[in-house]
């Protein structure tokens, strides 16, 4: 299986919304490893390696969840996986 990187910065209202409790809550439901986080500028930034199909649903998923009104603008880059997350956590 080929295992590809995602890394997603989001911005609009995506801080002091549970944003990235949502995204982990979401995650459960993946066959996927990564970290999202707060940015002192205002945005959160996103990592998640898996399946490029897996990765997909799973940006479409945030999109489609509670918290995806608040998203403005998602900036997505593609790259090979690093292998270095173990399951899903949020950084801080």
């Amino acid at each position: 299986m080929e295992r590809k990187r995602l890394q997603i910065y989001y911005s609009g209202r995506v801080q002091g919304v549970g944003f990235r409790f949502t995204v982990k809550a979401v995650a459960q439901g993946f066959e996927l490893t990564g970290t999202v986080r707060n940015l002192p500028d205002g945005r959160v930034e996103l990592f998640a390696e898996g399946a490029p199909s897996e990765l997909t649903e799973f940006q479409n998923a945030i999109k489609e969840s509670e918290v995806g009104p608040f998203i403005k603008n998602e900036e997505v880059h593609w790259e090979e996986a690093k292998n270095q997350f173990r399951g899903f956590e949020i950084v801080r």
